[in-house]
């Protein structure tokens, strides 16, 4: 297990005890847009407090860096596990901080996890989308005329290259 910290400035990994942290670095005005003090939690630990991301805060950083989070299909049953303690209001609020690919690919992925209240609360990124992205961009076809054979999602506005499978 590797306990991901996303930092405002780069860092090198380190090992406590048997723990691994892994800081993935995220541009300062990024960082401070998407980390106001609503979307934090104070979390206890043996050496006092500690500020950690909300839920919301989690579901959106998991989707910008799935690929640093087990894939697709890794934040994909973060999405349905966490899902359903994301307050919708919230996650509307902190997913302005973030792209507009990556709000869909969460809706998307709410969505299609059974959380449809949370779901809805993204559905205005949609409207200002200008065009269809991967749900996943590292995953290139071999030939372009391939990719357009992938479906659409025409809901969240995302080319289904990658098929998402769940534990449910």
């Amino acid at each position: 297990m590797v306990f991901q910290v996303i930092v405002p400035r780069q860092l090198r990994d380190l090992e406590v005890g048997c723990h691994r942290v892994q800081f993935l670095y995220q541009a300062p005005p990024a960082f401070l847009q998407a980390n106001q003090p609503e979307q934090l939690e104070r979390w206890k630990n043996p050496a006092g407090f500690a500020q950690v991301a909300g839920v919301e805060l989690t579901l959106l950083d998991c989707v910008r860096y799935f690929h640093k989070a087990a894939g697709v299909n890794g934040v994909a049953q973060v999405v349905k596990d966490l899902g359903s303690q994301a307050d919708p209001r919230k996650l509307a609020r902190v997913a302005v901080a973030f792209e507009n690919a990556t709000a869909r690919r969460l809706g998307f992925l709410l969505d299609r996890t059974g959380h449809e209240r949370q779901a809805k609360a993204l559905e205005s990124f949609v409207k200002t989308a200008k065009s269809f992205v991967p749900l996943n961009p590292a995953q290139k076809p071999l030939l372009e005329s391939l990719g357009l054979l992938d479906e659409r999602d025409m809901r969240w506005k995302l080319v289904l290259n990658e098929p998402v499978e769940v534990d449910f």
